[in-house]
């Protein structure tokens, strides 16, 4: 039987999916005339799932309103395709193949809405036993909310804290805390070293096969 597990963040962490997010997000912006933003900017625009992106693409005075305009659009643009330029991170691969060598329950939790959180997996990551896999849900607190990443604890039989989470943000960290998971903070996604450290990682790697020298 498994006993060991390691859950993941999706984007920034599996997938580099910021280009495609930022293209589809100032299409909207611009469709509506309102001021986008250029490319590096979304690096701190995302993580948070889509009204996180929304509030942070908008002028903090944007009535209600236009928020709900804009994230009802982005949903329709972003949806119309899997997007090309979305694709794995170098090493990825290699990671999620030694992982199930070594007999590791894989799961991932994101919070890009449920639909598209599968949609990406099926489409990237078929080849592997990902035996759960969870997007942003109505009847769900999102990260850093921990009931999410519990759940998956308990579907996986093992003890939350021999569980470890991997993520590029701020709230992947605090996800990881707030479950009483190990935290591992990826440098090669959304956020800076010193982001991840202040927020609490366990530990930091520069490269997805460096998580191979901290698992058991």
């Amino acid at each position: 039987m498994k006993n060991k597990a390691i859950i993941f963040d999706l984007d920034g962490t599996l997938i580099d999916s910021l280009e495609d997010i930022a293209m589809c997000m100032n299409q909207v912006l611009i469709e509506l005339n309102l001021p986008h933003h250029r490319l590096n900017d979304y690096k701190n625009f995302v993580g948070g799932g889509i009204d996180f992106l929304v509030n942070n693409a908008l002028h903090e005075d944007t009535s209600e309103e236009i928020k709900e305009q804009v994230t009802n659009r982005f949903k329709v643009v972003y949806d119309q395709k899997l997007h090309a330029k979305t694709k794995p991170y170098e090493g990825i691969y290699e990671l999620l193949k030694e992982l199930e060598k070594r007999d590791y329950k894989i799961g991932i939790l994101s919070n890009k809405p449920h639909e598209f959180t599968i949609a990406y997996t099926k489409s990237l990551f078929s080849q592997f036993d990902i035996k759960e896999i969870h997007g942003q849900k109505a009847h769900i607190e999102k990260k850093p909310n921990p009931t999410a990443a519990i759940a998956i604890a308990n579907s996986f039989n093992i003890p939350c804290e021999d569980i470890y989470f991997v993520g590029d943000t701020q709230v992947d960290m605090q996800t990881a805390k707030n479950a009483n998971m190990k935290a591992i903070g990826v440098l090669w996604g959304f956020r800076t070293k010193e982001d991840l450290e202040q927020s609490g990682a366990n530990y930091l790697v520069k490269h997805p096969l460096d998580i191979l020298n901290i698992i058991n």
